[in-house]
């Protein structure tokens, strides 16, 4: 055990749970009822969160197991806490400004701060990137999930949009 916990680091660690939890979440929507009257069961949508939830899980353990061999002893990597904490904060007013904003809106306006927030553009073609994101994720996103996927997304009562 002593051998397994020096290899992996808290990354790892974190993976390793991570995959464990989703695995097992994944494994309990066999369960679900289905509904006669959507042809998309109740099922549909948390197998595919917990699907990328376990990739990103592995990736999480590849990659900590690959950086701990090519980093020197003794190389810490900064952390920005206050970065996380304006993240929480930004994702808390967008989760408050969705039922007045609407969903579009909403997260056009999360999105493009939210890319901002973490990398600052500085350049022109940056900024322009980061609005074609937020664009693309807003107002691509919709048409998906209300067409094809039979999911409702909330739309403003102040926009009405």
């Amino acid at each position: 055990m002593l051998r397994l916990r020096e290899r992996l680091g808290r990354d790892a660690v974190a993976g390793l749970v991570g995959l464990v939890v989703s695995v097992w979440l994944f494994a309990l929507t066999w369960g679900m009822p289905k509904s006669p009257f959507v042809p998309i069961g109740p099922d549909f949508y948390p197998r595919i969160v917990l699907a990328v939830t376990a990739l990103l899980s592995l990736w999480l353990i590849a990659t900590d197991l690959t950086t701990r061999r090519r980093r020197p002893p003794g190389d810490v990597v900064a952390r920005n806490y206050g970065l996380v904490a304006l993240t929480f904060l930004a994702f808390g007013l967008y989760v408050l400004a969705l039922p007045g904003l609407g969903f579009r809106i909403a997260t056009l306006l999360f999105v493009a701060g939210l890319q901002v927030l973490l990398d600052p553009p500085r350049t022109w073609p940056r900024r322009l990137t980061v609005a074609a994101v937020a664009l693309v994720v807003s107002f691509g996103v919709f048409p998906v999930f209300e067409r094809y996927l039979s999911v409702l997304l909330p739309r403003g009562t102040w926009t009405g949009f």
